[in-house]
């Protein structure tokens, strides 16, 4: 790993045994980027991979008889105005209404680690010596302000993390009105864009289209980062890149606010990818000596295609953006008492399941919504955090140790930036929620979202919920958000600062977070989203997990579950199995599908076990002996490889391998049965090609080397996943090295 500045030819070299990322001061002091990709051998000079010459209709920004365009350079972070005529990555107006800036070269730093950015969640480094970083501060003389665009890059994985900071140093103020955390330019079009779209209960489904000229992009403006419909994340891969081979390059913002996601290919086929805070509603004064930082994009180059990509960003994300006591540890097997009750409980009801769920092995018990002030629906209620003491006579404190005296820990669910009007929070400070003077207060299921944009409504939320896990023991806290904002305007904000509220909202929202789990290091926050509209990397810096949807319906969360980990880890994803039919869906699964499906997650139950069969409770115990012994393996300590996609056909499948190679656990999936089909073929991928390996399936067991595995592949009788119950059924596959 290194990070080199060749003096003569004004050009930085970051690069370690993977990739090269190579930036050049141009002749006008701005920079430029030369290459992006596999790793290039070092040199003094590489400065013939500028492109240059004239062109009509360009406009140059040297004096003759240069011809250096701003609109043919693939430039590091692009302003309008001054040439290129395509979107730029930051836009600044200045008192006298314009926003023509130049910000030019005035200094560098580099040196070991990394640093953290204030108030964002962002990866990090625990030893220096894990990655090396580079400041380069651009400087514009007019407005007396600095820009200064920082780069990390890993020494062990294809890993360049990035970010922007604008320092105002001038006397009169100026206005951010755009500010993009990077800009990256491609020298070709050759591209497939794949991005996480969706809604409710179908989140993060993968889509692939081919690059065209003009602007393609995803978009959060929900105020929940894209909410369930976009994730912060693109990529762009070779037409020909697969699974496990090819080129591809994966971009995602750690934010969980509004945010932009876009490529842009100009008519001379340069590829602009940007990721940042979405610019609509976004407007930031800078008096003078205030900064700006914007939060960080992590950027993945891979040669080994879609898995060599998203194992980067699992590793990544698991072990230096994750933190804390959870961040290396299995999860508890939990249930969770929503689907059993909804709103219908008291304590006894409670307890009941709670019983069932320690005979079957559940090492801890999570309350859902229902438990808190009158909220027995979903119309009050909310902000109101003490106990409903006609449902919990003994309150949090008195339920929470009567499950710990089971032998099981307990865990409670929680919204705490939702307020219903009919709550004594609400009667009390109707001023304390986003919503603007004299227009209609829109609602959505019924609640309202607290201003966190303002310290008071952080602090109040804070000491409630912070006292109330003081008295109780509460090992888990399930943090849900079930609506998007709107009216996003701060009460307290003057008429210049309200471009700030939806971005302040974000940061008092960390601001909350970072305290709860620093008074509490030992609680497992899982974040969640009416499911998963805000499954983003920002909050598994806080919670190391995430809901992943409300969509339990064990055919349609493979999909789910898929899409979700081209970015993000086994671990992160909250995953239950649930009664049938099922709720969203209406569609009965089998129970070993079900439970084949979740076990690739943070595992639990979402269903009253007292209502199952003798034959089905015998069935559950035996998954949560499978998934104690196979968590470690399945969630902390293997890669992840995709083998089938369910987006393009009937059957699915993928494999967690161990790192050292010696065991796995593989899945296959089929949607629908089919009558008298011929036999298939299930090809593993990431195995070691010398190793022989005990392979078994239900009551069949036999052995073969990782090539045999990998290229002929294990034939699977169709025949015998009708005997598994058919439409829905799986196929468990564990390997053991011989």
């Amino acid at each position: 790993m290194a990070v080199i500045f060749h003096e003569a030819t004004r050009t930085f070299h970051l690069f370690n045994k993977e990739i090269s990322y190579i930036i050049r001061i141009m002749e006008n002091d701005q920079l430029e980027n030369l290459y992006y990709g596999k790793r290039i051998t070092d040199k003094e000079d590489f400065t013939y991979l500028h492109e240059e010459g004239m062109r009509s209709q360009m406009s140059v920004c040297v004096p003759e008889p240069g011809v250096l365009s701003m609109h043919y350079t693939k430039q590091e972070y692009p302003v309008y105005g001054t040439g290129d005529y395509r979107s730029p990555a930051f836009t600044v107006l200045q008192e006298n209404g314009s926003s023509i800036v130049n910000y030019i070269y005035f200094s560098h730093e580099i040196f070991e680690g990394k640093k953290p950015l204030a108030g964002l969640p962002a990866t990090y480094v625990e030893e220096a010596s894990e990655a090396q970083s580079l400041e380069i501060r651009l400087r514009d003389s007019v407005t007396e302000a600095d820009l200064i665009l920082s780069y990390t890059i890993y020494a062990d994985a294809p890993v360049i993390a990035r970010n922007a900071r604008f320092v105002h140093m001038g006397e009169a103020p100026v206005r951010l009105e755009r500010a993009m955390s990077a800009s990256v330019e491609l020298p070709d079009m050759d591209y497939e864009m794949i991005h996480l779209s969706g809604a409710w209960s179908r989140e993060r489904y993968v889509k692939t289209r081919k690059l065209e000229m003009g602007i393609q992009a995803v978009q959060g403006l929900c105020g929940t980062c894209g909410g369930a419909e976009h994730n912060p994340f693109l990529a762009l891969k070779r037409p020909c890149t697969t699974e496990n081979s090819g080129e591809v390059y994966g971009f995602s913002l750690v934010y969980s606010g509004n945010f932009l996601a876009q490529v842009e290919v100009s008519t001379f086929e340069f590829t602009r990818v940007m990721l940042g805070i979405h610019p609509e509603g976004f407007s930031w004064e800078l008096k003078t000596g205030e900064e700006f930082q914007t939060p960080e994009v992590v950027m993945v180059y891979s040669d080994q295609g879609l898995n060599g990509m998203s194992q980067v960003f699992h590793r990544l994300y698991r072990t230096r953006l994750a933190r804390g006591k959870w961040r290396d540890q299995p999860r508890p097997v939990l249930l969770n008492n929503w689907e059993a009750t909804y709103f219908d409980f008291d304590e006894a009801k409670i307890l009941r399941i709670a019983e069932k769920a320690r005979e079957v092995g559940v090492e801890l018990f999570v309350l859902d919504d229902g438990w808190f002030g009158a909220r027995n629906d979903d119309y009050r209620g909310l902000g109101d955090w003490y106990a409903n003491r006609t449902k919990l006579p003994e309150g949090i404190a008195g339920l929470s140790r009567k499950i710990e005296a089971m032998g099981m820990k307990f865990g409670l669910w929680v919204e705490l930036e939702m307020v219903n009007k009919d709550s004594d929070l609400y009667r009390a400070h109707p001023d304390w929620i986003l919503s603007v003077p004299g227009r209609f207060e829109t609602h959505a299921r019924h609640q309202h979202v607290l201003d966190y944009s303002r310290p008071e409504v952080v602090d109040y939320i804070y000491e409630k919920i912070g006292s109330l896990i003081e008295e109780s023991s509460i090992s888990y806290i399930k943090w849900d958000m079930n609506r998007y904002m709107t009216e996003p305007y701060c009460k307290t904000a003057l008429p210049g600062e309200q471009g700030k509220t939806m971005h302040r909202y974000i940061l008092g929202l960390y601001d909350l977070y970072d305290r709860l789990t620093r008074r509490f290091p030992e609680i497992l926050f899982e974040s969640c989203a009416s499911g998963g509209a805000r499954f983003d990397p920002g909050l598994l810096f806080y919670a190391p997990q995430a809901w992943c949807s409300d969509d339990t319906d064990g055919a349609e969360r493979v999909k789910i579950q898929y899409g979700t980990s081209l970015v993000y880890p086994v671990v992160s994803m909250g995953a239950h199995v649930s009664a049938v039919p099922n709720e969203q869906l209406f569609r009965t699964t089998p129970l070993d599908t079900r439970a084949n499906v979740a076990c690739f997650g943070a595992f639990g139950y979402e269903l009253d076990l007292n209502l199952l069969r003798e034959d089905e409770l015998k069935e559950v115990k035996r998954q949560v002996e499978f998934m104690k012994k196979y968590r470690r393996l399945i969630q902390i300590d293997s890669d992840f490889y995709r083998l089938i996609s369910p987006f393009e056909g009937n059957d699915a499948a993928w494999i967690a391998i161990s790192r050292d190679k010696k065991q796995a656990v593989a899945v296959f999936y089929q949607k629908l049965n089919r009558v008298n089909a011929s036999w298939l073929r299930l090809r593993l991928a990431g195995l070691d090609p010398d190793r022989l390996y005990q392979v078994t399936w239900g009551e069949q067991s036999r052995q073969a080397h990782g090539d045999e595995l990998m290229y002929a592949g294990i034939p699977i009788d169709r025949g015998y996943l009708t005997e598994k119950g058919g439409d829905f059924a799986s196929i468990m596959f564990i390997l053991k090295e011989v």
